[in-house]
């Protein structure tokens, strides 16, 4: 296998999109276009024992059929067997941590289209046997009763989604993760599902608790990039998927 990894820019850097190339077969994406059929050729030929450059540099102009402008530079690894764990650990370092604390209908939906993006994902439940077989390793499922104890291990840096079976929960959910953004300030969105009636009276519970304007301003509610009505579990969970692409960096 050869690991293929595109950065864009005026010089290389460490982090990009990278795929896998096997002789007969390729895992993920570079971006697609000539540029990407140029290396996967390039690839196939370094698997058949040809020699090349580690990085090589790509500009995006006549030569591929393009017209982005600008420089791709693509770097070729080739990976045996005994590099997978240090290639896996590598990529997954490169995930933003998501914690999303509910197992319903639009927590599914979320986690699925959440497993196919650059987020590794903590989906936490106070209920037994909720979460579905078959998950994919970016994805850790934790049993948590009462829920918001799980707030205080999550990853620094961790985008919060709060949409358990209960008003009850989700509120307590609130409260814990701004009494942790209070304390260490390190959780850089925290989304809760609902209305705007419903965060009016989360708001209130919450003042009453002793949190001030500027620690409730930190909390997104309803969540989702604004424009999209529907209200299909699917459809959630795309809005909110792309709301939290926007806060990655």
């Amino acid at each position: 296998m050869l690991s293929v990894e595109a950065t864009q820019g005026s010089v290389p850097r460490e982090k990009g999109a990278w795929m896998a190339v096997f002789a007969g077969d390729t895992v993920n994406t570079i971006g697609g276009g000539n540029l990407e059929y140029q290396a996967i050729a390039q690839a196939r030929s370094r698997l058949s024992g040809a020699s090349g450059e580690a990085v090589v540099r790509y500009p995006l102009g006549p030569s591929l059929g393009q017209c982005c402008g600008g420089v791709v530079f693509v770097r070729f690894e080739l990976v045996t067997a005994a590099d997978i764990p240090a290639l896996r650990a590598r990529l997954y370092e490169r995930l933003q941590p998501v914690a999303l604390f509910g197992g319903g209908h639009v927590g599914v939906a979320l986690a699925r289209v959440l497993a196919m993006l650059p987020f590794s994902l903590t989906w936490i439940d106070s209920r037994e046997g909720i979460f579905p077989d078959g998950l994919p390793p970016s994805i850790a499922c934790e049993h948590s009763d009462p829920v918001q104890a799980a707030v205080h291990d999550l990853a620094p840096g961790s985008r919060v989604l709060i949409m358990s079976f209960s008003h009850a929960e989700d509120l307590d959910v609130v409260a814990a993760c701004l009494k942790r953004q209070r304390e260490k300030a390190d959780l850089p969105y925290i989304g809760l599902i609902g209305s705007k009636t419903k965060w009016a009276t989360f708001r209130h519970r919450l003042e009453a608790r002793g949190f001030g304007e500027d620690e409730l301003a930190h909390i997104t509610c309803p969540i989702g990039v604004p424009g999209i009505t529907g209200k299909e579990p699917e459809v959630i969970a795309v809005a909110v998927a792309a709301q939290l692409l926007q806060t990655t960096t």
